[in-house]
């Protein structure tokens, strides 16, 4: 009779022990957030050099540098459209969008030469939008208007404003600063982030970098934009830069000075990597 008690009582046991095994099992588990892939994008700013006597006289060495960084976009300043300068070239942004494998934009700054000059961009992402701009000279100066190219591209379903531009080159600052404020009041009233690169002919002390640092963050790692883009031929000054805003909209992954393009054009590209937030 006790050996029938002991085993009842052990079947109960082991029963309210399962039991208890199977409610816990049974309780939904926290689901596991998985780390959110990081999202960058490589971009280049490059001036062709277009402006200097007699044009271009090739675009495949060009394209080459381009190919050969590798990057999503590319802000293209002193480019050329049919004019008589670069006449054998035509249309130099749409060329080295064929000549690269990427889309173009051109914005015009003024005539030239019997056709266009501005600036450019080319993008391997799709383009969802393109629109020019333009940047006035100070009226008390005088000089080149220039232009600002825009377009809107989104990567991974992250959508964003890249940009093109290119600041007065006198050595009166009057313009730069005049064109450096009308730049930071209208990518203000932008409704997207914006990565830009340009040749803004003006160096990390300058009162034109104190403005557009107003608004824009520096695409150099730790703001450290010392590094020579300009002459290829002996790097001696900082005035190629890319930049972004707002602050929290993109991260530096890296930056640099591509020095090895040293013969294809007077200025050396820069190029570097952001983190899409």
């Amino acid at each position: 009779m006790k050996t029938i008690k002991f085993i009842v009582g052990l079947v109960s046991i082991i029963g309210l022990t399962f039991g208890i095994s199977c409610s816990k099992s049974s309780e939904p588990k926290e689901a596991e957030v998985p780390p959110e892939k990081e999202v960058t994008v490589k971009v280049m700013t490059y001036n062709i050099y277009g402006a200097r006597s007699g044009g271009i006289p090739d675009l495949q060495p060009l394209a080459d540098v381009i190919k050969r960084a590798d990057p999503d976009l590319v802000a293209l300043q002193e480019v050329d459209k049919n004019t008589s300068r670069n006449a054998k070239h035509g249309d130099i942004a749409k060329k080295l969008g064929e000549l690269t494998g990427m889309d173009y934009f051109f914005a015009k700054a003024d005539n030239f030469y019997g056709g266009e000059y501005g600036d450019a961009v080319l993008s391997k992402l799709p383009v969802k939008e393109k629109k020019g701009f333009n940047l006035e000279v100070d009226p008390t100066l005088g000089g080149e208007r220039r232009s600002v190219a825009r377009i809107k591209v989104e990567k991974e379903g992250k959508a964003f404003y890249f940009l093109s531009t290119h600041f007065d080159h006198l050595g009166d600052e009057r313009n730069r600063i005049k064109q450096s404020t009308d730049f930071v009041t209208m990518v203000k009233e932008f409704d997207l982030p914006v990565i830009g690169g340009g040749d803004l002919n003006a160096r990390p002390d300058s009162e034109t970098m104190r403005i557009v640092r107003t608004y824009f963050t520096m695409g150099c790692l730790n703001g450290n934009c010392s590094q020579p883009t300009f002459p290829s031929s002996g790097g001696d000054r900082t005035i190629d830069y890319l930049f972004y805003a707002p602050l929290d909209a993109f991260t530096p992954k890296q930056y640099g000075v591509y020095t090895w393009a040293n013969k294809e054009s007077d200025h050396f590209p820069v190029l570097a990597v952001f983190k899409i937030n």
